[in-house]
């Protein structure tokens, strides 16, 4: 396979997924007391659909791609989450991603419940025709369990507006109507919002802050290392460095990594990683194994990329004051309760990396009042939500004496319990 057709694995193999959801889950139904019933429930999807996609690719023959979606609870709105494309995806990725779309829409006090979608194809290795075919064949197969008012859509690893906009435009020739707020990360031409594509990192920034200033740490000062970059690995870079000055000291990816005491500049690596497949080989950066990412000598560590990547045996090696989570489950049960014993603070996936749901709720109240914000409005929106639900975990860490994973699953989990005993699930 050619450089350019090489993706990123989305699942480390040490430790299924889905079962790390499952454990953190039960972890924090004693901490809340929760009863079984409600535990039952919460702790695996309402709904799973597993269908045949038939595309006919461009030398003529037929393929038949393997498609998922699973609605995981929806006791506080419809469900939202992404769709992936990627030859490695698995069932139960997506019922994690899912469960953690849950938790982040219910932390954020979104009226929203969670899910995720995949499809198992190797993107880079089809033509736009290609794509555009296998996008509208999954709309096909799933439009009926979908909708504005049940489950949204959007854009996830491998996939990007283009592609929601083809979903939305099939979506709206099966219903009848244009139906814009289907989909979100749609173009902004055809209800987009503004700030979407950089909402994740900007989110995470805005959480780093407040975390920040409980640390006592000075951003101008502090410095990141960041692992994966991608959009949102990329984005924090220049976010955090632009705009508050935080020295970027070491970068890694699936090619390799870089590292230089005095800081990298984010745009260069970024344009040098498009040129070459890799943040590796940056000029004036000494190469940096991946794994000895995460025992730098850092303020800030900012695990972007895969799951499970800091475990009970590198954990006890992390040095830095924050791990801000812009991946999905980087981190174990078993290293999140050792970093919390060494007095680190980690801001969890499903609070640090909420920005992106939530301007993608933002598309969606704009796409409903057909008024749409401007840059501003959007980013002041996702400040106010961002900083309150981070003080909510903080607060709640405090009081229970638990790490911040566990505080924000007791908020989350809390409020989905809630809804479902108010509507007699229980």
């Amino acid at each position: 396979m050619s450089q350019a057709n090489q993706i990123e694995p989305i699942e480390s193999d040490q430790e299924n997924v889905f079962e790390v959801v499952q454990k953190q889950c039960g972890i924090c139904a004693a901490l809340l007391n929760l009863p079984d019933d409600i535990h039952e429930i919460i702790r695996n999807p309402m709904r799973e659909i597993q269908v045949s996609i038939p595309v006919r690719m461009d030398n003529g023959k037929l393929k038949v791609f393997k498609g998922f979606r699973v609605q995981y609870n929806d006791a506080l709105g419809p469900t939202k989450g992404g769709i992936r494309f990627h030859p490695e995806e698995t069932i139960d990725t997506i019922r994690a991603l899912a469960a953690w779309m849950t938790w982040k829409c219910s932390l954020l006090e979104l009226p929203l419940g969670g899910a995720k979608g995949g499809i198992i194809c190797n993107p880079k290795e089809m033509s736009a025709g290609e794509l555009e075919r296998l996008s509208r064949g999954y709309v096909d197969k799933i439009w009926s369990f979908i909708g504005p008012d049940k489950d949204i859509p959007a854009p996830d690893v491998y996939t990007n507006p283009q592609i929601m906009a083809w979903m939305m435009d099939q979506y709206s020739k099966l219903a009848g109507k244009n139906q814009f707020g289907v989909m979100t990360g749609k173009p902004l031409d055809i209800g987009g919002s503004i700030g979407r594509n950089t909402a994740t990192a900007r989110g995470a920034l805005y959480v780093i802050v407040e975390a920040a200033k409980t640390a006592g740490l000075n951003l101008k000062e502090a410095s990141l290392a960041i692992q994966g970059y991608g959009n949102a690995g990329s984005n924090l870079a220049y976010l955090a460095n632009n705009i508050y000055g935080c020295k970027i000291v070491a970068i890694t990816d699936k090619g390799g990594g870089i590292y230089n005491k005095n800081g990298l500049d984010p745009k260069a690596v970024y344009k040098h990683k498009a040129e070459t497949g890799s943040v590796a080989g940056f000029p004036g950066a000494e190469p940096l194994i991946n794994g000895n990412l995460f025992s730098l000598n850092v303020d800030i560590l900012c695990p972007s990329a895969l799951e499970n990547v800091i475990t009970k045996k590198n954990a006890p090696d992390v040095k830095a004051q924050i791990v801000a989570e812009l991946a999905n489950g980087p981190t174990t049960p078993e290293a999140d309760d050792i970093l919390f014993n060494m007095g680190i603070q980690v801001l969890p996936d499903f609070l640090c990396n909420a920005g992106g749901v939530t301007v993608s709720y933002f598309e969606m109240v704009q796409n409903f009042s057909m008024l749409y914000w401007d840059e501003a409005e959007v980013f002041e929106r996702l400040k106010k939500k961002m900083s309150s639900s981070y003080h909510e975990v903080y607060d709640t860490s405090e009081k229970r004496h638990v790490n911040m994973r566990q505080a924000a699953y007791m908020v989350a989990v809390k409020r989905i319990a809630d809804a479902m005993v108010l509507r007699g699930w229980i």
